[in-house]
């Protein structure tokens, strides 16, 4: 029952999205829902982007959440200078460590990238600060480079650790390798932080995979906001880890719907109806065989009650409807009809769904029941 620790960036990496800017008042109202919902660490905002971003966050630290709060720096002394300002103590301190993005993005050896870390982050703990370190594009940086980066900066009395699949590199059969290598040649202490993006839609996977391989943090975003396709969604981390893998993990699933709400409606942006977890379709439910079995036993066509996130479970009338999706949907209005009636409703609900490409409101099945009395026909 391993338990899983989720370091949430939403405030950060997921106002990195295209076109997402929140404002201060929601960025308050994103942290406060984060610390009920019992995430364990939020990573709030980049302080080198300039004074309204400082005030912000000087604006979250001054909530007092019990949640732990960092802020997303370069590996420049005058990044941190600008964390510290912000009232903020953790400072998380990042470096590009692939040579592709190193010598194309910084003009740097890997010698050069190395030193330039080690100054930011001795910087920061002669400051006082507790500093992690984030390894950018760890998926395509050299294992031994990884390995004398971790061992370097534990002698200096860093402990936590971000491998950053920055481009999407990794399938889960990678990463899992990649993690528990590199946890393999390095102290035991050391905590890895697997932070991954969907490029590929992998990014879910790969943080599980991750995690399971040894890494004792998921860094997410609500709804897998962010960069490009985004993040790995913290909804899902945190349902597949506890019912798919048996860990543990503190987020609160009852409160996960109302979260993703607010920050999806601070974004601006929408979210795919049948996205898990959260999306509208999520536990709705047309086809007849999926209707009849969980009508007669929940667990036939889903993996976990939806109640525990806060859902309810949901049937609708389409072309795929059976004839017990009907008779439920006309039970709920308190109708009886006998299976004949049925028959006949079903093949108008089918009719309807095809020519308006879409599901059948119930009152129209009412309606349609309604006739059918008219008609002289004995419908119980």
């Amino acid at each position: 029952m391993k338990r899983l620790k989720l370091c949430d960036t939403t405030l950060r990496d997921g106002e990195q999205a295209a076109g997402v800017s929140f404002k201060r008042a929601e960025k308050l109202e994103i942290a406060r829902l984060l610390s009920e919902s019992g995430v364990e660490q939020a990573e709030v905002g980049i302080p080198a982007m300039g004074k309204r971003e400082q005030e912000d966050i000087t604006a979250i630290a001054g909530l007092n959440l019990p949640m732990k709060l960092m802020t997303w720096n370069r590996s420049v002394t005058g990044d941190i200078d600008k964390a510290r300002a912000t009232g903020v103590n953790w400072s998380h301190v990042s470096i590009p460590v692939s040579e592709i993005q190193l010598q194309g993005k910084l003009g740097l050896t890997p010698a050069e990238g190395l030193k330039k870390l080690l100054g930011a982050a001795e910087y920061g703990l002669r400051l006082g600060m507790t500093v992690s370190v984030g390894m950018e594009d760890s998926s395509r940086a050299d294992m031994n480079y990884l390995v004398r980066l971790v061992n370097l900066l534990y002698n200096e009395g860093i402990r936590r650790f971000r491998y950053a699949d920055t481009v999407s590199a990794h399938h889960p059969g990678q990463i899992a390798e990649r993690v528990s290598t590199l946890l393999g040649a390095v102290p035991e202490d050391v905590e890895l932080e697997v932070h991954c993006h969907n490029d590929f839609g992998l990014a879910c996977a790969n943080t599980l995979s991750g995690i399971a391989a040894g890494a004792a943090w998921a860094s997410t975003t609500v709804a897998g906001i962010g960069e490009r396709t985004g993040n790995a969604a913290m909804e899902e981390v945190v349902m597949a880890w506890k019912h798919l893998y048996g860990g543990e993990c503190s987020v609160r699933p009852d409160l996960l719907k109302g979260l993703a709400d607010k920050v999806i409606a601070a974004s601006g942006r929408n979210i795919g109806d049948a996205k898990p977890i959260v999306g509208h379709l999520a536990f709705t439910h047309e086809s007849g065989i999926h209707v009849d079995g969980l009508m007669k036993e929940r667990a036939t066509y889903q993996t976990f009650d939806p109640a525990e996130v806060g859902r309810s479970q949901r049937f609708v009338l389409g072309k795929h409807s059976g004839t017990g999706g009907v008779i439920h949907a006309l039970n709920q209005w308190g109708l009886a009809v006998s299976m004949d009636t049925a028959e006949r409703l079903l093949e108008r609900v089918r009719e309807y769904a095809e020519a308006c490409k879409g599901t059948v409101p119930e009152y129209m099945l009412v309606q349609w029941l309604m006739e059918e009395r008219q008609r002289g026909r004995n419908v119980v």
